[in-house]
């Protein structure tokens, strides 16, 4: 089973509609993806919190449809 790009960055926006959102699909397998997500909400917040924030907003998606994803989370400078 996989999840396509498209629906990572929908989930991932409607958690954080003022999100700036990259996905790229690692292995072209639909399986393995790294996402660079720009948003206010992670302001204040520790990395491992940002990455919380965002494996929530997947819907326990992770380690299901989506094998793995590599994050890059900040606030926008």
């Amino acid at each position: 089973m996989s999840m396509a790009a498209a629906d990572i960055e929908r989930l991932i926006k409607e958690r954080f509609p003022d999100a700036l959102v990259s996905i790229d699909d690692l292995a072209g397998d639909g399986d393995h993806y790294a996402a660079t997500v720009v948003s206010e909400a992670f302001r204040g917040k520790s990395r491992v919190e940002q990455h919380k924030m965002v494996y929530d907003a997947l819907k326990g998606q992770m380690g299901g449809a989506l094998h793995a994803l590599a994050l890059r989370t900040k606030a926008p400078s």
